[in-house]
């Protein structure tokens, strides 16, 4: 079923979002990617501010982006592997209380047990379609941590009816990831035993 979602979330509508439900976004979004992840770490631990809001949804991307006319212009920002930022994910949830995670292959146990305790979801974006997502991006409303690069730096951006995106992992601990894996662990099992039966 699809749903359009405006940001920021509640608690609530995260709860409500349950695995393979297909979502269309409106509102704000932040890149941050693996550098971005740390830095955040590293700031909070220091008592530094930091320029991603509470609540917020992050979105595994490193944009491409270029300048014209003195505004940003997005070419590409299709989504990052998600395992990557897997060590550091559960912090920044508890920290900034994160309400959705948007990217591609899923996360481990340790980010599950975060959304499941702090209220957060994990959108699966299709890979390849970087070109496509630009297009559902409006504006650049400000870029923090340009020091990182372009790719690593966080992008505050306005989207539009952006997706589609699946509901992967839910607010429940539950993982789409996982019952796929199980599912096609039983097909396989299934198929060994007929070929030991003939």
């Amino acid at each position: 079923m699809k749903k359009k979602l405006f940001t920021p979330f509640e608690e609530g509508e995260i709860k409500e979002l349950k695995l393979g439900d297909v979502v269309h976004l409106t509102g704000e979004v932040y890149t941050a990617r693996d550098r971005a992840h740390h830095r955040i770490i590293e700031y909070e631990r220091e008592g530094k501010e930091i320029p991603i809001e509470n609540g917020a949804v992050i979105y595994h991307c490193g944009p491409l982006m270029r300048m014209r006319e003195e505004e940003w212009e997005i070419i590409a920002a299709g989504p990052t592997t998600s395992a990557r930022m897997e060590a550091t994910t559960p912090e920044v949830i508890e920290k900034l209380g994160i309400r959705a995670i948007i990217g591609k292959g899923g996360m481990g146990i340790s980010t599950r047990e975060a959304m499941r305790e702090y209220g957060c979801v994990y959108f699966s974006m299709t890979g390849g379609a970087a070109v496509l997502a630009a297009t559902r991006i409006k504006a650049v409303k400000t870029v923090y941590w340009e020091d990182l690069g372009m790719a690593e730096a966080v992008w505050h951006l306005l989207v539009d009816d952006f997706g589609p995106l699946v509901v992967s992992m839910d607010a429940d601990g539950n993982s789409l990831y996982e019952e796929i894996e199980e599912e096609a662990k039983r097909k396989v099992d299934s198929l060994s035993q007929s070929a030991i039966a003939k």
